[in-house]
């Protein structure tokens, strides 16, 4: 089974981003290989609720944590108490972890020494999303930078990458 790196923006997605996503998962379930995400919203989350629909007992998708569940479900709650997100976004992507969780255990990967979620630590998460991966597939809005770095980790360890490139202004 190869495992393919879904990568993307979180902040903003449009139609066409979100349609190209659950196509890509859908092409990769059904040909029995799996997705890995890093369990954040926007691609992430499209990405993941794909697979989800069509294998829910989530053995065909491997979740990357910043920190434990625990963790990083309160730094969620707290981006949205900050207005960076809203509220209804944290429970959503909280409520999609913990079913993953629930249905297959083996699905989350959970880093266990973060205490704190802050860049360093999504960088991290990125390095572990790559070299578990055989394959990335990224979806780019405007040049993101978080997606560009995971792009130039993966060319530089000499994985497939393929980007599909989005504006949005």
């Amino acid at each position: 089974m190869k495992k393919v790196a879904i990568t993307g923006t979180w902040r903003t997605t449009n139609k066409q981003m979100e349609e190209d996503v659950k196509k890509v998962v859908e092409n990769i379930i059904n040909s029995g290989n799996s997705i890995v995400a890093g369990g954040a919203l926007g691609v992430d989350f499209i990405a993941t609720n794909e697979a989800l629909r069509l294998n829910p007992g989530a053995g065909q998708i491997t979740i990357f944590l910043p920190a434990t569940l625990e963790i990083y479900s309160k730094h969620y709650f707290k981006r949205a108490e900050e207005g960076v997100i809203t509220k209804e976004q944290a429970e959503l992507l909280i409520t999609q972890l913990k079913t993953i969780k629930t249905a297959n255990a083996k699905s989350i990967i959970e880093n266990p020494i973060n205490n704190i979620v802050d860049q360093t630590a999504y960088y991290e998460r990125i390095k572990d999303i790559v070299n578990y991966s055989d394959e990335v597939i990224a979806f780019q809005l405007n040049d993101s930078k978080g997606t560009q770095y995971t792009i130039d980790i993966a060319e530089q360890k000499g994985i497939p990458v393929k980007v599909f490139k989005y504006t949005i202004s």
